[in-house]
């Protein structure tokens, strides 16, 4: 089962701060975790002290090859960040369980929840060892009542994002709608489009 730990993060009087995993998991050093998120696109914009209130509920989830993040239809409670390792998005089809999608260190998925919080629209597994920062709903909204520029900049992040995929989608399907390719056709790659762009829910 993943694991994770709610604050971990030593702040005061210590020289090396790290991030603690329980059990046989090595500590991760602040600075390692700091220079990660300041080298991920959504949270490059903030500054050190926004980090650190949005590191104060960050919790760390380590999971085993095959083992689901999240499922289709689960509730949306949390949102992640790939620190190591990969994960694959996987739909429900009539056809069966297909892979849409693949994600990498840095990659973030799940922020629709933050928006949102309706239910997933496809599952995320582990594509072999897999170590994630999680961000739960209720803890990030707690951020955004007490007034954290931070949160509000990660959110403002999260609807660019989602702006840009749906330009993108917009653009794929007027350029699909231009092509003499069957009705049947432009529906299915439609879908697929779809189910591409949608890996942030």
């Amino acid at each position: 089962m993943p694991w994770f730990a709610d604050r971990y993060a030593t702040w005061g009087g210590d020289a090396h701060p790290t991030v603690e995993f329980p059990m046989d998991q090595p500590p991760i050093p602040l600075e390692t975790v700091i220079g990660f998120l300041v080298a991920t696109p959504l949270f490059d914009g903030l500054d050190e002290a926004e980090r650190a209130e949005v590191v104060q509920i960050m919790e760390v989830e380590h999971f085993q090859p095959g083992e689901e993040v999240f499922h289709e239809g689960d509730t949306g409670d949390a949102w992640y960040v790939i620190f190591e390792g990969r994960a694959e998005v996987v739909k429900d089809t009539l056809a069966g369980a297909a892979k849409i999608a693949s994600l990498r260190p840095g990659s973030c998925f799940g922020e629709m929840a933050i928006l949102d919080g309706l239910t997933r629209s496809a599952t995320v597994r582990a594509d072999g060892p897999l170590t994630t920062f999680r961000f739960r709903r209720a803890r990030f909204e707690e951020l955004l009542e007490e007034g954290s520029l931070g949160a509000f900049k990660l959110v403002a992040g999260m609807a660019r994002t989602l702006s840009q995929r749906q330009r993108q989608i917009t653009q794929h399907m007027a350029a699909l709608m231009g092509t003499k390719a069957t009705p049947r056709s432009v529906r299915a790659q439609i879908g697929d489009l779809v189910d591409r762009f949608e890996i942030s829910e």
